[in-house]
C-alpha cells in the first residue's frame, strides 16, 4: 500500500521519464559520464550526462557508449550560453535522446524549437516563479526547481523556500523536480507531498561504485560535512560570478586569487569583458577535472551540495536508490 501511495506521488514523474523511479540524477561535469547515467537508469533511476563544455564530437561518443551500456531511458544537460548548442541539440536528435535537460538562464532563441523537432522532451531548470511560468507558457515538458544547497553553480535562494513559492503554483499543470540538499528519501516524500512530481540528486550518487570519480574525491566527500560546503566569492561587482558550493581547500582560495588577477587585466584594458568570464568559467572546468579525474582535492575544486554530509560510504547506485525508496515510502506510511 505505501509504495503504491509512493509509485502514484511520482506518476507524472516517471510517466515524462520513462523510468521506475523519479529520482533524477544532477548532470555534474565530469562525473555524471557514461559509466554512472547507465548505472543510475539501469537501476530504476534516471541518468543525465553532464555535456558541459564538450565539443559535439565527444558528446556524440558519450551518448554512444552510454547507449551501449542501458536499454534505459536517459538525458544529456546542456548548458544553454555553449557556443555550439544548436550542434549539440543536433547530436542529441541524431542518437535519438528522449530528453534534454536545458540549464543556465534563458534559452537562446530558436533551441527549444529545435529540440522538439528531434522529438525530445524538454526540462528547464528554473530558478524563479516567473521563469518558472515563462518555460510553462513555451511548452517545456518539464521544470527543475534547485536550491542553493546544491553543489556546483548555485542561485540565491534555498530548496525549501523555492518549493513553497513555485509549487503551489505551477505543480497541477507541469511535472516539477525539486533539487538542492536533497540526502534522505524522507526530504523526498516531504517535497512529493507537496505536489512535486520527482527530485534530482548529485552528491548521493558521486561515491557510487560505478561513479568514476577519483578515490581521493570520493574520500573528500565521505569525510565531509554540510558546514564544509562553501560557496565562492565575489570579487569584483564588474565581474559575474555565478557562486559556486564546493569543499573548502586551497582551490577555493586560488578562485578568489584568479578573480583579482582577471580584474586587474579588466582594469588595465587588456582583456574585454566576455574574455574575463571566459577566464573565469574555463578556471572551474580545469578545476573540476583537476579533482574528479586526477585526484588533486588540495587545489582542484571538490563541488559538492551541502548534502555530502549524508554521503557515508562507497556503495553501488542500486542500494543508494533502494535506500532512498525505502526511506520515502516509510515517511508516507507514517
Amino acid at each position: 500500500m505505501t509504495q503504491s501511495k509512493l509509485a502514484s506521488l511520482m506518476q507524472r514523474g516517471t510517466d515524462l521519464l520513462g523510468s521506475e523511479t523519479a529520482i533524477m540524477c544532477g548532470a555534474m561535469s565530469w562525473v555524471s559520464e557514461r559509466n554512472l547515467v547507465s548505472a543510475i537508469s539501469n537501476a530504476g533511476g534516471f541518468g543525465v550526462i553532464a555535456c558541459g563544455a564538450m565539443t559535439p564530437d565527444l558528446l556524440d561518443t558519450e551518448i554512444a557508449e552510454t547507449k551501449k551500456r542501458t536499454a534505459k531511458p536517459f538525458g544529456v544537460n546542456l548548458i544553454t550560453m555553449h557556443p555550439n548548442l544548436m550542434e549539440l541539440i543536433a547530436v542529441c536528435g541524431k542518437h535519438n535522446v528522449s530528453h534534454i535537460v536545458l540549464a543556465g538562464g534563458l534559452p537562446p532563441k530558436g533551441s527549444l524549437e529545435a529540440i522538439k523537432e528531434t522529438g525530445a522532451k524538454v526540462i528547464c531548470f528554473a530558478p524563479a516563479l516567473s521563469l518558472a511560468k515563462k518555460f510553462l507558457r513555451s511548452g517545456v515538458d518539464g521544470i527543475v526547481i534547485e536550491g542553493m544547497e546544491a553543489g556546483g553553480h548555485i542561485g540565491p535562494v534555498a530548496t525549501s523556500v523555492l518549493a513553497q513559492e513555485i509549487l503551489p503554483e505551477i505543480a497541477d499543470q507541469i511535472p516539477v523536480f525539486v533539487a538542492g540538499g536533497i540526502g534522505r528519501g524522507e526530504a523526498i516524500a516531504s517535497y512529493l507531498e507537496m505536489g512535486a512530481s520527482g527530485v534530482q540528486l548529485g552528491s548521493r550518487f558521486v561515491c557510487a561504485h560505478e561513479s568514476i570519480a577519483h578515490p581521493n574525491f570520493k574520500k573528500a566527500f565521505i569525510r565531509g560535512n554540510a558546514r564544509d560546503a562553501i560557496t565562492s566569492v565575489q570579487v569584483d561587482p564588474r565581474l559575474p560570478v555565478i557562486p559556486v558550493r564546493a569543499l573548502k581547500n586551497k582551490g577555493t582560495e586560488e578562485f578568489t586569487r584568479k578573480q583579482i588577477e582577471v580584474a586587474k587585466l579588466l582594469d588595465a584594458g587588456e582583456i574585454e569583458m566576455g574574455e574575463a568570464q571566459l577566464q573565469i568559467e574555463h578556471f572551474w572546468a580545469g578545476a573540476l577535472r583537476k579533482a574528479v579525474i586526477d585526484g588533486d582535492v588540495e587545489t582542484g575544486s571538490v563541488m559538492a551540495g551541502q548534502s555530502v554530509g549524508m554521503v557515508k560510504a562507497e556503495e553501488s547506485v542500486a542500494d543508494i536508490i533502494k535506500s532512498l525508496i525505502e526511506q520515502a515510502e516509510t515517511a508516507l506510511a507514517r
